[in-house]
């Protein structure tokens, strides 16, 4: 699609354009905002790999080489291919009543650019994409359900792992409750299943945004505050920066307050977290437990703690290499 745009003989004399930057005249600020949301969901997940960290042989290393290479790699392939694909479908206002009415995005292009049958492999390449990102979502819950219950509860439950280590309780908690999710949404909404992908994705995002400001919270304090890292205060300017993007987006999901079925998002979302709240308020013992377990796992407990399954780590290590 790029080369031809480039040339000029793309179909409906479309052609390439810095104009897909630009937001349209008469845009409100808060609307941009509100598409902030969509740009966080898409690319949500960058930081998946840390909770694969137990797995890792050198986890302080290769993890956080995964998130900053997934940050780097996916925001320019996000940005280079969603331009492409408004260029593709044109700049104005009948490319993007095009754009947004399209159930499949390069599926379309694909065939108009090309041929149908471009549409249709890109169509079967975008489901495979989509399993996997299911799968790679299960893979991250299960691994995080298993170590909270690990290590509040010990090595039974869902804190107990299969004969070759994987969290196969916690996997089929999730599973089943991803399930019930969309007999839910289907049964008591009648909802389409792009619906269920937006109503899941939306309430997930809103509640991954919370959690992105308290861990930029925690990082600020740990390094700029308690001085843990040698970072230049300057830097700070960093956090600071993230934490306004955060929260301005947060807020402008919620003020004015949506309508329509988006009414939901925001109730469903902060139902979601009062009950984490709930759970350390009343639990305060089993949030300790957790902190020390992270602390030992992180190298900064007191001194003889063991983080819970280290010596799982240590007997996977030991085994010898085919």
């Amino acid at each position: 699609m790029l080369v031809r745009l480039l040339a000029g003989n793309a179909p409906g004399h479309e052609h390439f354009t810095w104009s897909v930057f630009q937001v349209t005249p008469g845009t409100s600020f808060s609307a941009v905002f509100l598409g902030v949301v969509f740009g966080f969901l898409s690319f949500a997940g960058f930081e998946a790999a840390s909770t694969l960290g137990e797995e890792a042989n050198r986890p302080t290393r290769d993890i956080p080489r995964a998130i900053l290479g997934t940050a780097i790699f996916g925001g320019l392939y996000f940005v280079i291919v969603t331009a492409v694909e408004m260029m593709g479908f044109g700049a104005g206002k009948a490319g993007v009543a095009k754009f947004t009415g399209s159930a499949s995005l390069l599926g379309d292009l694909g065939s108009s650019y090309v041929g149908h049958w471009v549409g249709d492999v890109i169509t079967l390449g975008t489901t495979v994409s989509a399993f996997g990102c299911c799968l790679a979502s299960t893979v991250a819950a299960a691994r995080l359900l298993y170590a909270l219950s690990r290590d509040t509860a010990g090595a039974r439950g869902l804190g107990k792992g299969s004969r070759w280590g994987t969290p196969a309780w916690a996997t089929l908690v999730i599973s089943v409750m991803s399930g019930l999710i969309v007999v839910i949404y289907t049964a008591a909404f009648h909802a389409t299943a792009f619906d269920s992908f937006l109503w899941s994705g939306t309430i997930g995002t809103l509640i991954l945004l919370v959690a992105y400001v308290l861990a930029t919270l925690g990082c600020t304090v740990l390094v700029f505050v308690r001085r843990k890292l040698p970072v230049p205060m300057w830097q700070v300017i960093v956090p600071i920066a993230a934490l306004v993007v955060l929260g301005y987006t947060l807020y402008r999901n919620v003020i004015p307050y949506p309508t329509g079925a988006a009414a939901w998002f925001p109730v469903v979302s902060a139902a979601w977290l009062a009950v984490a709240v709930l759970a350390v308020i009343f639990a305060p013992g089993t949030a300790r437990r957790l902190g020390v377990a992270l602390a030992a796992w992180e190298g900064i407990a007191a001194p003889g703690a063991e983080a819970p399954g280290a010596h799982r780590k240590r007997r996977i290590a030991a085994r010898p290499v085919d």
